[in-house]
């Protein structure tokens, strides 16, 4: 395409129209029960591992693949660093993505996590309790040169492609707000 008529095309208007796509569809979209959403958003999350975390602050922008776990109602991340913290140094507020290879629209199963990142202090009481979580020794992570950081997400919109809830008689995407405390 070329770039004059694609530069055209894409107005102030055009795009704010383009980012109020979903939230027009979903207004009239069949919504699943909440709390049925929640345990399958759950057992999704458990039966994964990875994700993508997206972080930034100002121009800069960095999606980083990253093992997870998911306890206590938030995401929990061991990291040795990466430009991952040049965002978290700044900004708390984080995305990160966990889904599975596309196979088609009848099989798709997806999440999108917004939410805000939490530094948790090495060997403090909540990284202890982490590590023990992962089976991890305390003097296993004492004896390394830097500390490994642990990234806390605790999680505030979760949006969800799961073709199994047009099983159940809803729409395909569906949200769940949390609580932000």
């Amino acid at each position: 395409m070329d770039q004059t008529t694609n530069q055209s095309y894409y107005t102030e208007q055009t795009l704010q129209a383009a980012a109020r796509y979903w939230d027009e569809k979903d207004a009239g979209s069949v919504k699943l029960d909440q709390a049925k959403l929640q345990t399958m958003l759950e057992t999704y999350i458990q039966a994964n591992n990875t994700c993508a975390l997206a972080t930034g602050t100002g121009d800069y922008v960095r999606c980083t693949p990253i093992e997870y776990s998911y306890h206590d109602g938030c995401f929990w991340l061991f990291s040795e660093g990466g430009k991952k913290f040049i965002g978290l140094a700044h900004n708390p507020n984080v995305c990160l993505a966990i889904f599975d290879k596309y196979e088609g629209f009848g099989k798709l199963h997806g999440v999108q996590v917004m939410g805000k990142a939490e530094l948790i202090e090495p060997f403090s009481a909540p990284y202890l309790a982490h590590a023990e979580y992962k089976k991890i020794a305390p003097e296993f992570l004492k004896k390394l040169k830097s500390p490994m950081h642990l990234i806390c997400i605790h999680p505030i919109r979760i949006d969800c492609l799961f073709s199994d809830c047009k099983e159940l008689g809803c729409d395909a995407r569906q949200t769940l707000v949390l609580d932000k405390a």
